[in-house]
């Protein structure tokens, strides 16, 4: 296994019942094919490959589950395995033995099901690197949108907002926008949390009180930073030009970069000590197996990955 670094990216599999070996069985066809190593079951790998009358030429690090695979049937059981995975994976991007790791889709339920607390890839990525400010970014082409706050309750969304933690999003998004998507002075525009940006109060204090005086405070400092815009309007073209797009909760942004750019779009976890790209959709468990399944985001997802590494 070699690259232009002499390190592969690693891809973790996913929900060994939905379309991850799918999408990674379709990466044996594509340039990356001898770039990368699949951490998986080898027999689950094996079995899809046959199911679906191709060749499983991958390089795999073996990592058994408990239980065999039914296409389309999450098995808690399989969880630990699933996420002694990701362990691996991450160990080996924090002591150098992968330039980057790139993550199929996980059944959330599956594995709290299991009795295992996981919200997400985000979360448990920064658990796992002691990391206290992950940043979700979304990335289709070259709209770029990242998440204040990522997998809660809406109604948790406002008291989640201090001052503190959008500070800490901006700066993260900021930082990594320089030195991971070589971006010198990235232009921010940042999303206000209610309609019309609070409407001067009339909507909500929280765009007066929390969000424009951190935009103001990063503005002093020399940051190109604008907002809070109206979340309706920060989109369109009227709103003008930006390298990120920075909105206040999972459903303010990410249905707009969806629309634009669903089955090609990648998921970016910024904040971390490693680079961490995924697909943009879920498990699909419907169409595992079936020949169905569309690899592009996933192969978006590892040319990202190889493009900021270096790979």
């Amino acid at each position: 296994m070699t690259s232009r670094n002499g390190k592969p990216l690693v891809i973790t599999a996913g929900e060994p019942a939905g379309v991850g070996p799918d999408l990674c069985l379709a990466l044996a066809e594509t340039r990356w094919s001898n770039k990368i190593v699949v951490i998986a079951d080898r027999d689950c790998l094996d079995a899809r490959a046959r199911q679906l009358g191709v060749e499983n030429s991958l390089e795999i690090l073996n990592q058994p589950l408990s239980n065999p695979t039914v296409c389309g049937t999450p098995d808690p059981a399989n969880a630990e395995s699933l996420l002694a995975g990701l362990k691996r994976a991450v160990a080996g991007c924090v002591e150098g033995q992968f330039s980057g790791l790139v993550t199929g889709p996980l059944q959330k339920s599956t594995i709290n099901d299991a009795g295992f607390p996981f919200s997400g890839h985000t979360e448990y990525l920064a658990e796992l690197t002691s990391i206290s400010t992950p940043v979700m970014l979304l990335v289709a082409d070259s709209m770029r949108v990242a998440l204040a706050s990522t997998h809660m309750p809406l109604r948790q969304v406002s008291d989640f907002l201090t001052r503190g933690r959008l500070r800490d999003v901006i700066k993260v998004l900021h930082a990594d926008l320089v030195n991971k998507f070589s971006i010198p002075d990235p232009e921010l525009v940042v999303c206000g949390l209610n309609p019309h940006a609070g409407e001067n109060g009339h909507l909500g204090e929280e765009d007066a009180a929390i969000i424009e005086p951190v935009i103001a405070e990063f503005r002093r400092n020399g940051m190109n930073i604008r907002g809070p815009l109206p979340a309706d309007t920060a989109f369109t073209p009227a709103a003008g030009h930006a390298d990120a797009v920075l909105a206040m909760y999972h459903d303010q942004g990410l249905p707009v970069l969806k629309y634009a750019g669903f089955g090609n779009a990648v998921n970016v976890t910024l904040g971390l000590p490693i680079i961490r790209t995924s697909v943009d959709h879920g498990t699909a468990l419907d169409i595992a197996g079936t020949g169905q399944a569309d690899a592009g985001s996933m192969t978006a997802a590892v040319a990202l990955a190889a493009k900021m590494s270096g790979v």
